[in-house]
């Protein structure tokens, strides 16, 4: 008992030891016909002949019918087969158990895999390597990596052995939610003492450490597997270029490109799209067309991620055009488009102000049962609203509603900029108070955005309120919400105020850019106040700010 107490200690969790198993389990586990696939019901059904033939037949028989379950993730139905088995008398053997002990870690409920693993000691069998990694994944899967590192410590010390799927499975699950460097700690504790690193440990670290843009980090780690002759695969490589690629290190990105093909380790589509993307973000649209017959040579099918990147690129640099010839070379080669498809190109057509054919886009989408999501209709609303047509865009705004996408944030800042921009400050007051009674929270830019047109309209008073609001509510003002109210009382003439505001931005940790200095300073001109432009002028150029 006193290992059942450890693992009690390293997880805080309540293990059931007094009652049987099919009395901890609740109702959410039992199960009817009708919830099941023809799969299941087969499997089921089977299950049921089995458990009232006679002579049963032998445990390991129903060990198969629930590895079958867990194998296609119909973990409810494995559990509450489990349940049947116990209430018709039938003992669920080691094999069952560990099944068992799976399922719920997969469901993620922890508390009950623990509840089985009580009813393994106390039936005196030999806990393995499996049920422990089992185990592990399942605290890993509930984002409890500091109890999976507290229940490996635990189970070491108590003389268990783990092996290199333990130890990856610990390294993944402390790299998924961001503890890297913790992971690489582990991959130092085991390494040479406990087992021998394999390539998928190396990978999950370097794959961290490339997202977290630690790309020399994951170099060197790279380097030393190699260097102990672990062969790197696929995935290292996807890994690593993906990492070069974030960083803006296409030419680094390329070479162990060049150096995977020559080791023949065959590129995948992700690491061409990787490619693709990285060269199109540099404006270099041209070579990331070039990738498409090299993918095409290799024996790489292209996929909608490859095209809607290529498309994208072409979209950064306003070649709509040649956007479009994508989507129908993707449509002869029978790649069929999704949403994210469209949005690039609705996006590219509204920001070259092609908005009549953004709006046959968008409706097109419809035709073929592509349905539109928020960012289509963000996208296509702020497109209307750039072009002046305010009153389509409000009408869009409605089908959002109609179609089961509610409008956010995005949404309310793109038609109270336009609002704001057409000097419609009463109605764009007006609209933020129904978005707000619809739930939709303001952000900076929102008031940003208002100020800024109270200032211009000569409603300083209004625009003082509203920031003032904003500081007694908390909100962390940006450098543009200054601006906006300095440019208010300049307007007015209220220089003084205008200084005084200038100086709380700089107490509340906010820096002046160079447009501040510039209101404040051309104010001054206008007014004949030289003295105290020339002394801000000197001030700016002090602190390092120039004119564009």
């Amino acid at each position: 008992m006193s290992l059942l107490r450890s693992f009690r200690y390293a997880v805080s969790v309540s293990i059931p030891n007094s009652h049987p198993f099919h009395s901890s389990i609740s109702k959410p586990y039992s199960h009817s016909l009708q919830q099941f696939t023809h799969h299941e019901v087969d499997v089921v059904s089977l299950f049921n002949q089995m458990l009232h033939k006679k002579p049963t037949p032998p445990m390991i028989q129903f060990g198969k019918i629930l590895g079958s379950l867990v194998k296609t993730k119909h973990y409810p139905t494995a559990v509450s087969l489990c349940q049947q088995m116990e209430s018709n008398g039938l003992y669920p053997d080691f094999v069952s158990l560990k099944i068992l002990i799976n399922s719920f870690c997969q469901l993620g409920h922890l508390t009950f895999a623990f509840s089985v693993l009580s009813k393994i000691l106390k039936r005196g069998y030999q806990i393995d390597t499996i049920t422990l990694t089992i185990l592990l994944k399942g605290l890993c899967l509930k984002g409890h990596v500091y109890k999976a590192l507290n229940f490996h410590d635990k189970v070491v010390a108590l003389g268990f052995h783990l092996d290199q799927v333990s130890y990856a499975t610990l390294i993944n699950g402390l790299c998924k939610v961001g503890q890297t460097r913790a992971a690489l700690k582990v991959l130092r504790q085991v390494d040479g003492k406990l087992v021998q690193p394999d390539v998928v440990m190396y990978t999950t670290i370097i794959d961290g450490l490339c997202k977290d843009k630690n790309i020399i980090d994951a170099f060197d780690l790279y380097s030393e597997m190699v260097a102990k002759r672990i062969s790197p695969d696929v995935f290292t490589y996807n890994s690593l270029i993906y990492g070069f690629c974030i960083v803006g290190q296409l030419k680094e990105a390329i070479h162990l490109f060049n150096k995977m093909t020559l080791k023949n380790i065959i590129p995948d589509v992700y690491i061409f799209s990787t490619l693709i993307d990285a060269f199109c973000k540099e404006g270099k649209v041209e070579e990331a067309k070039i990738v498409l017959p090299l993918m095409m040579k290799k024996g790489v099918a292209l996929n909608v991620v490859s095209y809607n990147t290529l498309m994208d690129g072409y979209c950064l640099v306003n070649k709509v055009n040649k956007a479009m010839d994508i989507i129908n070379i993707m449509s002869r080669k029978g790649v069929v488009a999704n949403v994210w498809s469209y949005n690039i190109l609705i996006n590219g057509l509204c920001k070259v102000k092609m908005v009549e054919a953004a709006m046959k886009l968008f409706e097109e989408m419809h035709c073929k049962q592509i349905f539109p999501n928020t960012v289509t209709y963000n996208t296509l609303i702020d497109g209307l609203c750039k072009s002046g047509r305010i009153s389509h865009a409000l009408k869009l705004v409605g089908k959002m509603h109609d179609r089961g996408q509610p409008p956010n944030i995005i949404t309310c800042n793109s038609i109270l900029d336009s609002l704001c921009k057409n000097h419609h400050v009463d109605k764009a007051i007006e609209l933020l108070t129904k978005f707000k009674n619809q739930g939709i929270q303001p952000n900076v830019r929102t008031y940003n955005v208002l100020i800024n047109e109270l200032c211009n309209s000569g409603r300083l008073k209004d625009a003082q309120n509203v920031f003032e609001e904003l500081l007694v509510k908390g909100y962390n003002l940006d450098v543009y919400t200054y601006n906006a109210m300095i440019k208010g009382f300049c307007i007015k003439g209220l220089f003084d105020e205008a200084l005084a505001m200038m100086s709380k931005m700089k107490d509340n940790g906010c820096i002046p850019n160079v447009l501040t200095y510039e209101i404040m300073i051309y104010s001054l001109l206008e007014k004949d106040e030289n003295d105290m432009a020339k002394k801000l002028l000197l001030e700016m150029i002090a602190r390092g700010l120039s004119y564009c």
